[in-house]
């Protein structure tokens, strides 16, 4: 049977829709690579506009951060279709999937205040990512959970490097004791 490619997408926009009222581990990690091409773009605004006494080594930080967010979205997008998954591909989706934030007027920030916009964005991403790592688990897909595992290592390695930079230990300001 030979359907249009119009009635494909129609199937897929259906599929997306139910997977994401019940979560899937493919809907999850739907979301993480929106998060990471929300936070790819957040980087690439920062390392054009830091400004201060750190720029230099800002810039060096953003950029080492966004190539490894570009990787990671790439290497993630094959193995969703490694797993028979849609990725998300267009501006749209990446809209409606994202929990990320971005501003126009956050390139006049400080260095300070981008610094721990992105410890935030990190651990909203982990939020998708150990859900993820769940589902996957439950839904006995062991390459899926494994590659999620180290997305989730490696952002959690970029937290404790950018609080670094504003004198923090991993956890301060993320987590609710913290709030107190």
């Amino acid at each position: 049977m030979t359907t249009s490619v119009e009635e494909r997408y129609q199937a897929e926009l259906k599929q997306s829709d139910v997977d994401h009222h019940t979560p899937t581990a493919g809907a999850m990690t739907g979301h993480i690579v929106a998060n990471l091409v929300v936070l790819a773009n957040k980087l690439q605004q920062a390392k054009w506009y830091v400004k201060g006494p750190e720029r230099l080594a800002l810039k060096q930080m953003f950029d080492q951060l966004l190539t490894t967010v570009r990787r990671q979205r790439d290497e993630l997008g094959d193995r969703l279709l490694a797993e028979g998954e849609v990725v998300p591909s267009t501006t749209k989706a990446f809209t409606e999937y994202t929990m990320l934030t971005e501003a126009g007027q956050n390139k006049y920030q400080t260095a300070d205040w981008l610094v721990n916009d992105f410890v935030h964005d990190y651990d909203t991403s982990n939020l998708f990512v150990t859900r993820a790592i769940k589902l996957a688990e439950k839904e006995d897909r062991p390459a899926l959970a494994q590659f999620l595992t180290a997305l989730l290592a490696e952002n959690l390695q970029t937290i404790v490097e950018l609080q670094a930079f504003l004198g923090n230990d991993a956890r301060i300001g993320l987590d609710d004791d913290d709030e107190d």
